[in-house]
Formats: structure tokens, sequence, C-alpha cells
């Protein structure tokens, strides 16, 4: 089987090509925005090739299935609509004309959603509310795979955590200023009771689910038989305080030092302070793919932790990165 995973070079994307490598008669050809960097073999830019460029590199590369965890969590709108909208409709348009019998797995985000309503896990029907250009645009790429006509699946994301996470996303952030912290003390953890951690508002609820839960979700999707439903939410199923999160972490890190919330700041991001509660139903990925949530928050932490430091995002794509999912609602 021949799959070809776009935004390899990301986040989730490594984690991705790394469950795929153990996979039996499965082939990955590689591609990436320069076909001279990053190992790849095909070039392949979702947010500036044509539709009829992009379907050349697809033939050449004749994929069984698409995994599609290219995406842009920061940057101004442009760059968002670039990445996360155009990206997905332009690949859809090539897989039509050169592979249309070959599956699409595409990362989506849980920012489609918008503010959800505390106490209530949303479902794939639930109505589609983003804040802000980053859920519009990801909701906009959802859009073009739900209507493209392909064998497609989107998997709706929540906010993914693990080893390797980037500062981007919070739990990657905390995890670096707890490194800084230890380094400032003198010791090789945040052990100095002096030291303060500042930090924007931690109040709000999120969904987390470990990044190598998600890899195994879009691997069950890509080899699954028969159809799928157009969406399917990927998340770890349970609201989770923000601090508590934070705390978790600070325990971790053996930090001793004070954690102090600057609850006007909002953690920098005014569309976090604007949705205060996250939490997907994901009932019908069990249904679906078998799939439930196998790391504990707990074991992800320690594994982000372990790893010795957070990722760098897409090394292939500066500015992008393969979660899709954090930049509009992570605070």
């Amino acid at each position: 089987m021949r799959i070809l995973v776009l935004g390899r070079t990301g986040y989730l994307g490594r984690h991705v090509v790394a469950h795929l490598r153990g996979l039996p008669d499965t082939h990955l050809p590689e591609a990436g925005r320069s076909s001279t960097g990053a190992g790849a073999d095909l070039r392949v830019d979702l947010a500036a090739d044509s539709p009829d460029r992009l379907a050349k590199t697809l033939a050449e590369a004749a994929p069984d299935a698409v995994i599609n965890c290219a995406g842009a969590t920061g940057g101004d709108a442009v760059t968002l609509a670039e990445v996360n909208a155009r990206g997905p409709a332009a690949l859809c348009a090539a897989l039509r004309q050169a592979a249309p019998r070959a599956r699409l797995v595409h990362l989506g985000s849980a920012a489609e959603y918008g503010p959800g309503e505390p106490g209530t896990k949303v479902t794939e029907t639930a109505a589609t509310r983003p804040l802000g250009p980053y859920g519009a645009t990801k909701l906009a790429g959802t859009a073009a795979v739900t209507a493209s006509g392909l064998d497609a699946v989107v998997l709706r994301v929540g906010n993914p955590v693990g080893p390797g996470a980037p500062p981007t996303g919070l739990p990657g952030r905390v995890a670096a200023l707890l490194r800084e912290a230890g380094t400032a003390t003198g010791t090789a953890t945040a052990t100095g009771t002096g030291t303060m951690l500042r930090l924007g508002d931690l109040s709000a609820y999120r969904d987390f689910v470990d990044v190598r839960d998600v890899a195994r979700a879009a691997v069950l999707a890509v080899t699954a038989t028969g159809p799928l439903p157009a969406v399917l939410n990927i998340g770890g199923g349970e609201a989770v305080r923000v601090r508590d999160l934070v705390q978790m972490l600070a325990r971790r890190a053996g930090f001793g030092g004070r954690i102090e919330e600057d609850t006007g700041a909002a953690g920098g991001s005014a569309r976090s302070a604007a949705v205060s509660w996250q939490c997907s139903d994901i009932t019908a990925a069990g249904e679906a793919l078998g799939w439930r949530p196998s790391y504990t928050l707990e074991e992800s932490l320690a594994a982000l932790w372990a790893h010795g430091g957070a990722g760098t995002g897409d090394t292939d794509a500066p500015g992008r990165d393969a979660t899709g999912t954090e930049g509009d609602h992570a605070p």
C-alpha cells in the first residue's frame, strides 16, 4: 500500500509516519515543499501549487491513500487561509484528477466547533461556530474535503499533547518555561522556591489527546475497509481544566516555585478567552475505527517532559505545523 503523508515533518505528521512504518507492505513516498529538503522526493506545496501541478505530482506518487497533516496554527489571516482552506481544496481537486480512488484522511480541528456548552460533549453533528480566522479556515478545509466526492474522512482533533509538543501550544510552551526556570535556578529541574511562572488565564477547559493516539487514529482511518463517516472526533473525551494540566506538568518537572495567572491576559489570546469549554464526544470514532485513547494525560505529560524539550513544528514549512488544532483555542 502506497500512502502519501503531507506535512510529514510537522508535530502530528512525524508521529503518523512513525506509526505507518510499523505496517507491513507499506511504502511511504516522501513529499515536501522543497524536493531537495528534508529528504523529500516529491515537491508539494498545498498553499501555492495549482491543482494541475499537484495532480502531476500525485500521479507520479501513485498513492493508494493520502493523509493530510499539513496545516497552519499561526500567522495572519492570509497565511491561515492559504494553508488551511485553499490547501485542502486544491488537494481534493488534484486527487479527483490523478487518484480518484485514493482514500483521503484529513486532519481537522476541534476549533471548528467554537465555544462549547459547559458539561456537554460535542458530537460530529453539532453546529460549527468557529471564532477567528484559524477555526474558520480549518472549517473551510473540512467543507472542501467532505464535499469533494472522494473517499475521504476528516478527523477533528482536540488539543494534542505528548512527546515533541511544539511551543506554539500550551503544553509545549509550559514545558519550555519550566526548563528555563530550572536552568535559572541552577538545577536539572525547576526546584527553586523563589521562581515564578507568569501565565495567562488558566480557567478554560480543553480536551487533550495524546499525539500518539492521534497518529494511531489516522492509521486506522487510512487502512479501514469500507466507507467511513465524513467527520470523526479524535480527542481525549474529557474536559480538563487548563490549570490542572499546568499543575500536573509542574509537578512532573519538580517545580517548587509559584504559578501566577494574569486573568486579564487570557493566555495572550482573546480567542481562547471566548472559548471557555471544549470537549468532544468520541463515540463515533470508537464505532467506525475501533479507536479509543490509550494514554492518560499523566502519561502524555510524562512523555512530553521525558522527551527533553518541545518540538519545532514543521521543519519543512516554517510557520506551519501539523497540529492543525491549537492555534485558535489553546490558552
